[in-house]
């Protein structure tokens, strides 16, 4: 099972969410590369990096910053955070990035996802944002996408995306408990790799993400960040969780 870090760039800086909205980001005392070191040094198997203003604004200044962060460590780095077009997968695969990740355009328009996995295979991950009842929320959890968890999760396999992020939309990781169901059901629906990208509360959520199964499937790997700058357990224990082998 795969520990992947989450390193969160805002306007050239390394910020914390505490509610998953971009104007109450919290500034981190470390610059957005030399966080990503600290995050490989410390045992993270691959970097997920989230480019908030891309994201949230449309503001693509970022881009050059990542490129550095990707060539500055020897993990494989995926990209999120305002790639909606093929353009732009194929810019950031160009910094050298493992792969890149799609959220609302992904559900949106499943033409270009074909497309796109066409052309890159093995390339596309997709982040989905769960809602309770299994709806898709889309656009940082401000709108229902009238799709569902299944159905989406099934068509995009179809398609050749490699593997899906699943979050509970609207879920504080330090507060509320993981939706275990909603991930049993996930990695159950396809082959493909899904990864617990909500966070844990604390190590006991951790081990019983890592224990989760279904059909003899399990997680292919867990995200982590805001849990481990703010204590709830530290990088060596989710190292030796996520250290299934």
């Amino acid at each position: 099972m795969d520990l992947y870090a989450r390193v969160n760039i805002l306007d050239r800086k390394a910020v914390r969410l505490p509610t998953g909205d971009v104007t109450d980001a919290i500034s981190l005392d470390a610059d957005p590369i030399e966080r990503a070191r600290g995050w490989v040094a410390k045992g993270a198997d691959r970097l997920h990096i989230v480019d908030l203003d891309a994201a949230a604004y449309g503001d693509y200044e970022n881009r050059s910053l990542i490129a550095e962060l990707i060539a500055a460590v020897d993990v494989p780095v995926q990209v999120a955070g305002g790639i909606r077009t093929p353009g732009e997968v194929e810019r950031i695969l160009g910094f050298g990035a493992w792969r890149v990740v799609m959220g609302t355009a992904a559900i949106e328009d499943q033409v270009m996802i074909w497309d796109v996995c066409r052309d890159h295979p093995d390339k596309l991950a997709v982040s989905l944002d769960v809602r309770p009842d299994e709806e898709l929320a889309i656009r940082g959890w401000r709108a229902d996408s009238g799709r569902f968890m299944e159905e989406v999760l099934i068509e995009l396999s179809s398609a050749g995306v490699a593997s899906f992020m699943v979050a509970e939309a609207g879920r504080d990781a330090l507060k509320a408990q993981t939706n275990l169901g909603i991930l049993r059901r996930a990695i159950g629906f396809v082959a493909e790799s899904v990864i617990a990208s909500g966070g844990a509360r604390d190590i006991d959520d951790l081990n019983a993400l890592v224990d989760l199964e279904t059909d003899g499937r399990r997680l292919g790997g867990i995200v982590v960040g805001r849990e481990i700058t703010e204590g709830r357990f530290t990088m060596k224990q989710a190292r030796a969780a996520t250290n299934t082998e």
